[in-house]
């Protein structure tokens, strides 16, 4: 008999995950959801095909479990690639602004033309980027072991 993971399962490893179609992009979004970075952390490889985003996730699998110990809450430094990346494209983010940090909100996909895919990486204030990829491939992989998040809070959102 076999279960769908659940975020307990994660414990204390580091994340290591892969999203291949609609379902498995949503599983991703998240775990990255409410992640930082400064906009220097955006990298696109162009003959690689490889868009690269370095985040300080918060690790919302962790969040019970710190509250439960009274402890403080985790973020993480991740590596989220987008493969098979055709082109690249963005609004209302200026690259110029090398002091700028971006709150990123969501991930997701819609059809485009010649059976091709738009990965969209959403970030607040209307920040959007935009992947064009052949197939879905998306990778979100911890690289740094956990550290306590300055805020000592879970990220809010208005209702």
């Amino acid at each position: 008999m076999t279960q769908d993971a659940q975020f307990e399962d994660g414990g204390e490893r580091p994340l290591n995950l892969g999203a291949f179609d609609q379902e498995d992009l949503k599983v991703v979004s998240a775990m990255i959801q409410d992640a930082v970075l400064p906009i220097t952390e955006i990298i696109w490889r162009p003959k690689r095909r490889r868009l690269g985003l370095l985040i300080n996730r918060f690790r919302w699998e962790d969040k019970d479990k710190a509250i439960a110990q009274g402890r403080p809450f985790e973020r993480v430094q991740s590596l989220l690639l987008v493969e098979n990346a055709m082109s690249i494209s963005s609004q209302a983010i200026d690259r110029k602004q090398s002091d700028l940090i971006l709150s990123l909100l969501s991930l997701d996909m819609q059809d485009a033309e010649n059976g091709d895919v738009d990965i969209s990486i959403t970030f607040a204030g209307d920040g959007l980027l935009k992947a064009r990829v052949e197939a879905i491939e998306v990778s979100l992989k911890d690289v740094t072991r956990p550290y306590q998040a300055q805020s000592r809070q879970t990220p809010k959102h208005p209702e």
